[in-house]
């Protein structure tokens, strides 16, 4: 069971996570995957992500989370002993995301919502300083990403897996070169989910 995490400002309806959809739906394995809609709010975001988890605690359970989905995924793979393969993500999204405080509109939805001080902060406590396994993780980067610092997570990562391209963007425009490199890491690492 794959559960791909969305970024800020984005939705189920992303490249990416169509991408990953119609490669399970070709497949007849639909089922196998989920892709939720996240509020912009982390704590809610977060507590939907941990119930969704925890729901499923009965099957192998691996995470893609792109940008603001791969922190999530790095704090669920830590509480949970999950895989989980990271694009392009965000590492300290609590320094960027101050530029967006007020009233904002997603992407997708149209959806207005208000950005707090408060929200960054929900940010900076899911963040996990020290990673415990880095095996678990396959970390995805683009060096020309024009709104992350690749260098930022290619650093926190150093002793994961990697596949660093040069150039591409911020939405890693490559994504469908490597659907089965994911899986294939998946089949590789996966255990089921422990509670925590």
């Amino acid at each position: 069971m794959i559960i791909y995490i969305h970024g800020f400002n984005s939705s189920p309806a992303s490249h990416k996570a169509q991408l990953l959809l119609n490669h399970f739906k070709e497949r007849g394995r639909e089922d196998e995957i989920l892709i939720p809609t996240l509020s912009a709010i982390p704590a809610d975001a977060i507590a939907k992500l941990k119930s969704l988890v925890e729901q499923n605690l009965s099957k192998n359970i691996a995470l893609v989370g792109s940008s603001l989905g791969g922190y999530y995924a790095i704090w669920l793979a830590e509480h949970y002993d999950l895989s989980a393969v990271l694009v392009n993500p965000a590492v300290k999204p609590y320094e960027l995301l101050g530029d967006y405080l007020g009233k904002n509109i997603n992407y997708y939805s149209g959806e207005e919502y208000e950005l707090r001080p408060e929200h960054i902060d929900q940010l900076i406590a899911l963040d996990i300083e020290r990673i415990t396994k880095p095996q678990r993780y396959l970390l995805m980067l683009q060096t020309a990403d024009e709104v992350l610092d690749y260098r930022q997570a290619e650093m926190k990562f150093c002793s994961s897996p990697q596949i660093i391209e040069e150039g591409g963007d911020h939405s890693f425009s490559t994504f469908d070169r490597h659907i089965d490199t994911i899986i294939g890491f998946f089949n590789d690492s996966v255990k089921p989910a422990v509670s925590g």
